[in-house]
Order: structure tokens, then sequence, then C-alpha cells
């Protein structure tokens, strides 16, 4: 990772361009409750924020010791989606970001594709990402493997090391620096400053500096 121009800026979704983190808390903690094997909302922030469905299934089961069917999250589907519609907003200060930035910018999220364009839909966000949202769904392997981050980059025909990521979890920002990619931490979420800190990371809390933090003006 070297020092240089940024020619692509990668947003995660969740908590970056969107505030649904503390309403998927919410919901995650009924989820769990409900299946018998209840999550703090400490601990699902700990361990589910930033994750892929996966890891999110695998904790799960290994609580509530058994295996639960395939698409098993389908079910409860719709309670993020009546939350999201009802309380879903952009994240304070991203639109300001975005009209600063005067590099190509991305969507790539642990999130499906429905579930990313519902979400940049509700904030009104989605025309400024279009034809440049990825999903996980996209890759082998989600985050925080590095796949994700440069299958976007390789889309776009940027070199990893002229990428910078925008993430607000520890599984993200684990996945940038795995792609060779600088990290911006984003902690005016629910992830602490201390998970996101670590080599070729930059941790902040208002997303309004994220312009001046990339050497970029407002155009």
């Amino acid at each position: 990772m070297t020092p240089g121009p940024v020619d692509l800026v990668i947003f995660d979704c969740d908590g970056v361009l969107v505030d649904s983190e503390r309403i998927c808390v919410k919901v995650d903690a009924l989820i769990t409750a409900q299946l018998g094997c209840p999550f703090t909302e400490a601990e699902i922030i700990e361990l589910f924020v930033g994750s892929s469905g996966e890891v999110y299934t695998a904790a799960v089961e290994e609580r509530l010791g058994r295996r639960l069917e395939k698409d098993w999250q389908l079910r409860y589907e719709h309670l993020y989606e009546e939350a999201f519609a009802a309380e879903l907003t952009a994240v304070d200060g991203i639109t300001e970001a975005l009209d600063a930035l005067t590099a190509p910018f991305c969507v790539a999220s642990n999130g499906h594709h429905d579930g990313i364009r519902n979400s940049l839909s509700l904030t009104s966000l989605l025309a400024r990402f279009e034809g440049r949202v990825f999903s996980a769904a996209d890759v082998p392997l989600g985050k925080p493997a590095p796949d994700l981050f440069l299958h976007a980059a390789r889309s776009l025909g940027v070199e990893p090391g002229r990428c910078a990521v925008v993430e607000d979890s520890a599984y993200g920002v684990r996945a940038a620096r795995a792609a060779g990619m600088r990290a911006f931490g984003y902690c005016g979420g629910l992830t602490p400053a201390a998970r996101l800190e670590g080599p070729g990371t930059v941790v902040f809390d208002d997303m309004r500096e994220l312009p001046a933090l990339l050497g970029m003006a407002g155009g």
C-alpha cells in the first residue's frame, strides 16, 4: 500500500451510507430471542456488525446447539424491511461528503443486491451509485476476506493501491487491509474507534471530514 492519489472510493453500505446498524441490532436481538438463543445488543455489535450472513448463522447455530435450515433468515426479512421503511435515514453528513468527492466512488457491501438497492433507494442515494453496486453475492467470500473489494476495483479498472475503503466495522477494515487498500474507519456509529484502528487505517467520526482526509477538495 503506497501513498498517492485515490482513484476510487469504495463505500460500505450499512452504517456508512445508511444509518441501518442501530435498526439491525434491535431486529437481530428480537430474532435471536425468538430462536431461543438470545444475544445482547453489545454481543451483536461485537460479533455481527459488518459480518457476512455465514458468520451470523454460524454464531447463532453455535449458541443454539443445532443447525438451522437453509435460508432460515428469509422468514425474518419482513422485520428488517418494515423497520427500514419506518426508520432508515442516510448517515449524517454523507450527502455533503459525496458531493465533495472528486474521484469516482462505488458501494461494496456484504448484503445482497436487493437489500443494498432498497436501502439506497429509501435514503435517496441510489442514483449516485447506479451501475456501481457490488455485493458479497458476487464473490466466493464476503468480508473480512478481500474478495469483494478486489472485485469492485477490478470491475472499475482501478489498481487496489489506488483505492480507499470507507468502513464502519472491524470486518470491513480487515478486508480493506487484506486487499492492499487504504482504510478509513468511520466510528460515528456503533463500532468503537479502538476496533477500527490499525495499520493503514485512518479513523474519523464525522462523515463531512472524509473528503479532506482523502485529499479531495469540494467540486
